[in-house]
């Protein structure tokens, strides 16, 4: 078969396969919400994410290229439905699908609330949420390709969406298809992202602005990683250990295991710590093999005094201590490791001597409820019918490709600072978790205070924090203070128009 033989040969192919449709199911629901009943309308299903197709400068069309899992809620009964606001939700990973912040805090159903860092028994079960921000707000929520349901259509390369860059582009382009499509071009417009999500979504203020647009009324950013400096430790980067010592000391207090004095106020405590996290403890880390022994004696003490370790123990770690480390080490004497995702669960593993956990006892609290009630959900509320595996947190999209920051840090900072300076009614909420160790809240503090926007806008950034974890809203009370700041930010952030 000659050249020309193979690629007629495999035109002809590519015309032969079924063109990928939208597959949708449209239900109605009441709920109450706030004390309110609100009845209101999901749209739950794929929709296919198309882009023009040019050869030698001339369009050939559209050519699908992935299929777009979301639900949709809108509030029924609202007479200038185009003008309401619209949020749109995902969550990380990368790799996690939608289902977190959807059935942990903003949808009109939520997970029973887990207490007390103990994991709940199985069935689990869905319950009406009070707290849902669908009584402020109209509600996508995003499932990326190969997460959820969300599928590269056949023929095209599912890891060409697992990068940095196409990740943000494809779900700029669903939102963009959503909101023409679904007439909501004149809405208040938000995205809420939680941990990757946050990367995610800060990379999404500008590429919408840029690409189409569209500007946002705000960013809501649950447990925030923007600069990957402050929480990556390859040797020669002392800024994460300066910047997950409040949270040490957080989880130190929480399972008592500091002197009594620090034990009085958990927030006092944070203050102290972070004090000397940033002002004793960086010039020591700064200071290098050149720090006197006397100096670094007085900080190994105070590192002891404010992580609950053995002083054996902080001598041995050079006065860096990692966080994955300090999971495993502060309850070893109990036989007992503590979570990463949230610091207040705890978990037992094999080999009680090992330097790290051997599973999160947080995530594998987690997992089994939010799994299987969205699967239960989808199906049975939802009408929503699919015999793919629904990817709560998949590792397909793995390896992730960083480009265009290969061989540096990942800091979308930057892009976030410039669709503010460019949209200055764009405000930003930022919620972080006191015992979260993926997302640190001093590195978001740090972060947030090298941003350089101008002063008039540091007014925009909104600061909230939590006695919880990476997900708060697993914690009942931290819930409701949720709903409450978010309610806060909507109401800021509409009015502002």
């Amino acid at each position: 078969m000659t050249e020309d033989d193979k690629k007629k040969n495999d035109k002809e192919q590519e015309e032969k396969k079924p063109t990928p449709e939208d597959k949708l199911s449209v239900t109605q629901h009441t709920a109450v919400i706030n004390g309110t009943e609100i009845n209101y309308t999901v749209t739950c299903g794929t929709l296919v994410l198309k882009e023009e197709a040019e050869k030698e400068g001339k369009s050939e069309g559209e050519k699908a290229k992935a299929s777009i899992f979301f639900v949709a809620y809108t509030k029924d009964g609202v007479e200038a439905m185009a003008s309401r606001p619209l949020t749109f939700s995902f969550n990380g990973g990368p790799g996690s699908s939608s289902v977190w912040l959807h059935l942990g805090v903003l949808g009109p159903r939520r997970v029973e609330t887990m207490e007390g860092g103990q994991p709940l028994a199985p069935p689990y079960k869905l319950v009406n949420n009070d707290y849902s921000l669908l009584d402020q707000t109209d509600l996508v929520f995003i499932d990326p390709v190969s997460t959820g349901f969300s599928r590269a259509v056949p023929g095209e390369k599912p890891k060409e969406f697992h990068s940095f860059k196409k990740d943000i582009e494809s779900v700029g382009d669903f939102i963009r298809l959503y909101v023409s499509r679904y007439g909501r071009w004149s809405s208040p417009k938000f995205l809420i992202g939680e941990s990757y999500g946050t990367t995610r979504a800060a990379g999404l203020s500008g590429y919408l602005q840029e690409r189409y647009g569209l500007f946002l009324n705000g960013v809501m950013l649950i447990s925030v990683v923007l600069n990957f400096q402050t929480i990556r430790f390859p040797v020669g980067n002392d800024l994460p250990y300066i910047f997950y010592l409040p949270t040490l000391a957080a989880t130190a207090w929480y399972h008592q295991r500091l002197a009594p004095d620090l034990q009085a106020d958990l927030l006092k405590t944070i203050a102290e710590v972070r004090d000397f996290a940033l002002t004793e403890y960086t010039l020591a880390l700064m200071q290098g093999a050149a720090l006197p022994e006397d100096r670094r004696a007085e900080i190994e003490e105070k590192l002891v005094r404010y992580t609950g370790l053995s002083p054996d123990y902080v001598r041995r770690c050079n006065l860096r201590i990692h966080y994955m480390r300090f999971c495993k080490e502060l309850l070893r004497d109990q036989g007992k490791t503590v979570g990463r995702l949230d610091s207040r669960f705890t978990g037992y593993d094999r080999d009680a001597a090992g330097e790290f956990f051997e599973y999160d006892p947080s995530m594998a609290a987690i997992m089994g409820p939010y799994t299987a009630t969205f699967n239960d959900y989808v199906r049975r509320d939802l009408k929503f019918e699919s015999d793919l595996p629904y990817e709560i947190l998949t590792g397909r999209v793995w390896p992730w490709n960083y480009e265009p920051h290969q061989n540096e840090f990942v800091n979308v900072a930057e892009t976030l600072r410039r669709a503010m300076t460019s949209n200055p009614f764009l405000k930003v909420f930022v919620a972080n978790g006191y015992y979260d160790f993926a997302t640190p809240f001093l590195a978001t503090e740090y972060t947030f205070n090298h941003i350089e926007v101008p002063s008039e806008l540091m007014g925009n950034i909104s600061m909230t924090y939590y006695e919880a974890g990476h997900m708060m809203y697993v914690h009942h009370p931290s819930l409701v203070q949720l709903k409450r700041d978010l309610d806060g930010f909507l109401d800021t952030a509409v009015s502002a128009r």
